[in-house]
Order: C-alpha cells, then structure tokens, then sequence
C-alpha cells in the first residue's frame, strides 16, 4: 500500500503555468497542480485579472477551465476581458447568486432562517457544476461570499474544507480568491490552502500607485521570496521578479578593455574600461556627466556594441539635440536599433520594472554596455535610501557577470564649494571618474581626474577638458588647491590651459 502511495506521489503537483512568465519564474516553475491556492489581497490589487490568466493558459494548453463568482456576474467578468483584449468562449463562468444573498423575494425564507440550508445550496451548486464540467482549473472568486453566508469561524472553516475536498478529488488546480477580511471572524484560512499569493496596491504620495506580490507560503517548493513589482497593463499582470545575482553564475571570464572614445581619458582610466565593470561620473550639474556618458556611448556603437541608455532627468528629443549639437549624432543608431533609449519616468516606473527592463537588455537585446542616467532620478523611484544601494548592488553585480559594461551618472548637490552627493555610490562602484569645476585666469573651467580603479592602476592626475565636438581633454595639470573641498583653484602657467575654440564653450 504505501509502495503504491509512493508512486502516485511522483507525478503529484507538479507545476503548472500561472500565464505569467514572472510570476512562474518566481514559484520556479508555476502552481503546484492538483492543489488548492489562496490568491489574497485588496480591491484593486489585481486578483482577477490574475485569475483569468491563469484560466486562459490552461485554455491554452488544451484544459478545461472554470470561474466560480460569487460576488459578480457574467457581464462583469466578460467586461475585464476585453479591456484586456481577451476572449473567453471556451471558458465556463458560474455566476452563482446564493439564494441568501439575492433580492429576488421568491429565493427568501420568510418564516426561519436556516443557514446550514443555505450553505448546503450554494455548495450543491458549485459541486454539480464541477461535476458537469470536470474542469482542470478553477477560479472561486470570492471567499469573502462564503464567509458571509456562514457567519461563524466553525462553519465557515467545515465549508472551505468541504470544498477543498471536493476539488482534490476531481484533480483541479484552485485559486480561491479573498478580499482581505478575515479578520472578521478571527480566523486565517492560510492553514487550508497549499500555497499563498498575497498582492498588494501601495498609494504614494505623488505619482502612480505602485503593486507588489509576495510568496507567503508555498508547501514544496523553494520560491523566491521578499517583494515582487508588477503592473497591471493592457494584456494582464506583468510580473518583475525580484533580482537575486546569485541566482546567474559568474559565466564571464575576459580582461577586455572598452576605450572611451578619448584618448587621454584612456590614458587616464589605465587603458579604458574593463568589460564586465561598472564607471561612476561624479560631479555637480553642468560639468558634463551625460555628455561625458554620451561620449562613451558613441564609441561603443561605434565598434558595432549594441547600448541601453536609461534617461530619467532629459526627454530623448532634447538628449539627441543636444548631443548632435556636439558633433555625437546618435540618431542613426537609435534608428537602426542598435542604440535602445528608455525614458524613465520615477514617478511611474516601480524599482523592479526597470530591473526587469535592464534583464531584458541583456539577455533578449544582447547589449554590451548599459547607461543609467542618473542615478539621482533612480533615487526618487525607491521608498528608501538603503533599499536603492541594496537594488543597485544587485543589478550591477548582475551586470558584471553578464561581462556589460556599465555607466552610472550621479549628480551632487551644489555647482561650486562643498558638494554632496543624494546617496553615497562610492563603494559599489567599480572605477569613479571625478568632474569639477576650476577657476584660472577670471574664468571657469572644468577638471576631472581618476580618484578609484578596482580593476588595475591609473594616472593620479588632474587634466582639463573641454566640450566641444565632443569632449577634449588636455595634458596633466599640477599646482592645483581645494579639488576635494570642491573649490579647485589652479595656480600654475596659463599656457598649459586649452585654447577654447570660438563658438564653443
């Protein structure tokens, strides 16, 4: 007999697909099949567009499929499918009415209330209809009916187990959907159900709200835990799971150097860039972080790479402007594909979706060199600091082992004096380039000078540029004073200064 058991059990719950490609990479493969799964959270969070696609990937694989509502009707649920252009022919919906419920006077007791009798026709129903349709996966939307119907944690708990029962017998793969009201009655129902998907809807004080799900519990299975983004669009849920580097092996294994594009800057930088590591461009607003950043862009596409540019602060019209002005005509690149620009905006874009827009990058567009521009505006889409350098050390240790070369714009606060920084980057970053402005001759010029390489030695120097046609950069400076209080002043010859050329900067 057990030998027998044992055997039954080696095909029980496997996973199946959730519709959801996240949200499957997230439960390692999908729900566990066979089993019944509580699917919680607020109005609005997002549970019945869920539903459904959990529905339709089973109509998808050749399943038959039901919905079980309790709380809306037929028209209702047909009406969320076409807003997210879906069709639901193939699938059965019980709009289902508990005759406690309705306000039809005939469906109504007048002379006694008999709830056992109640609760007995409304699990009649849903059983028969089980029955009739043998479906492999069901939706029952919403427990909170139920648990009005019962009126008690004893009742309402002997009906859910009823229910599960009935399930598991006819092998369907459940999600009971609930509102988050269960405190009602003081009873949690996370013990009946096999696995828990919380979804919650976080209102912030400027900009979109912002959704995230989380794993409570998940009996077998060795799901990735903590908070997940996802965003309800035309089509369903769109789910970002959380990035965990360790989870991508370190495959890369090069010491390749990416040049600039500027030769001096090589120079300074101990040859350029090392492939799989990330620069830092530090320095107040207005000493050339992006165009600097533009620069290295240009040289990479160039060499034929393909390149991601996030841009939270510039719209790409005024980006490609502007960079054409200097003689960095970027369009043609944009156009053929191999540049890829993303407007980001903070406001709108969660933490999680722009980590999921840079895997995207990387492993489907194959690019070699991500852009984060800045890292400021980056800032403003996390709740709090900690979180961001948490993020951040995660996505750039993923960039690294993909061998992508990343640069991080970070401007500082204040154009001249003390400068300081919104959030100390430092120490995740792998080489900081420093930009400052100087005063020489009653005019004001910019510095920049190589303060940290992990990778290899570089030149301790302190060199002017220029932007014009670019960038230019002239030979090493000495007799410098205050560049790291962030009031450089030079000293020394004026002719070793560059000759900027009319019409420029």
């Amino acid at each position: 007999m057990d030998r027998d058991i044992s055997e039954d059990l080696d095909d029980d719950a496997t996973p199946i697909s959730s519709g959801l490609p996240g949200l499957d990479e997230v439960l390692r493969g999908g729900f566990p099949s066979s089993r019944v799964h509580l699917l919680e959270g607020a109005p609005g969070s997002g549970k019945t567009t869920l539903a459904l696609q959990f529905l339709l990937e089973g109509i998808r694989n050749g399943e038959s499929a039901l919905y079980i509502t309790l709380a809306e009707t037929k028209r209702e649920i047909l009406a969320v499918a076409k807003s997210h252009g879906w069709e639901l022919g193939d699938l059965d919906i019980l709009a289902f009415t508990p005759p406690e419920l309705s306000q039809d006077p005939k469906r109504l007791q007048s002379v006694i209330h008999t709830a056992d009798l109640e609760q007995g026709d409304t699990l009649r129903t849903i059983l028969a209809e089980i029955e009739r349709v043998k479906p492999a996966r069901v939706v029952l939307d919403s427990l909170s009916e139920i648990r009005l119907l019962t009126q008690g944690a004893l009742r309402y708990r002997r009906q859910l187990i009823a229910l599960k029962q009935a399930f598991l017998q006819q092998e369907c793969t459940v999600l009971m959907l609930d509102d988050l009201n269960y405190e009602v009655h003081g009873l949690n129902v996370h013990s009946v159900a096999h696995g828990v998907v919380s979804l919650e809807q976080l209102s912030k004080e400027f900009g979109a709200e912002r959704r995230r799900l989380r794993i409570i519990k998940m009996r077998g299975v060795k799901y990735r835990g903590g908070y997940h983004d996802f965003a309800i669009e035309r089509g369903g849920l769109v789910v970002f799971p959380r990035l965990v580097a360790a989870e991508h092996p370190d495959a890369f294994d090069s010491e390749e150097m990416v040049g600039t594009g500027v030769a001096e800057l090589d120079t300074m930088m101990g040859g350029g860039i090392d492939r799989g590591t990330n620069l830092l461009l530090l320095g107040p607003s207005g000493a050339g972080k992006s165009t600097l950043a533009a620069r290295v862009t240009l040289s990479a596409l160039d060499r034929g790479e393909p390149v991601v540019f996030f841009n939270f602060d510039e719209s790409q019209r005024v980006f490609l402007k502007r960079c054409a002005g200097l003689g960095m005509n970027l369009a043609p690149y944009l156009e053929s594909g191999q540049l890829m620009m993303r407007q980001v905006d903070p406001a709108e874009l969660s933490p999680g979706e722009l980590a999921g827009m840079v895997r995207e990058s990387v492993e489907e567009k194959q690019a070699k060199m991500v852009v984060l521009d800045s890292l400021g505006g980056y800032l403003h889409a996390m709740p709090e600091e900690r979180f961001m350098l948490l993020q951040m050390h995660e996505l750039l240790m993923y960039l690294n082992q993909h061998g992508v070369a990343t640069i991080l714009v970070l401007a500082q606060h204040g154009l001249i004096g003390e400068t300081t920084a919104p959030v100390d980057m430092t120490y995740l970053a792998d080489a900081i380039l420093l930009l400052r402005f100087f005063e020489a001759g009653g005019r004001l010029r910019r510095a920049v000078s190589m303060v940290k390489k992990r990778t290899g030695v570089h030149e301790m120097t302190i060199r002017e540029y220029v932007i014009e046609n670019g960038v230019r950069i002239g030979e090493p400076l000495d007799r410098f004073r205050g560049l790291l209080q962030g009031s450089p002043t030079y000293s020394g010859e004026q002719g070793a200064l560059l000759v900027e050329r009319p019409g420029q900067e």
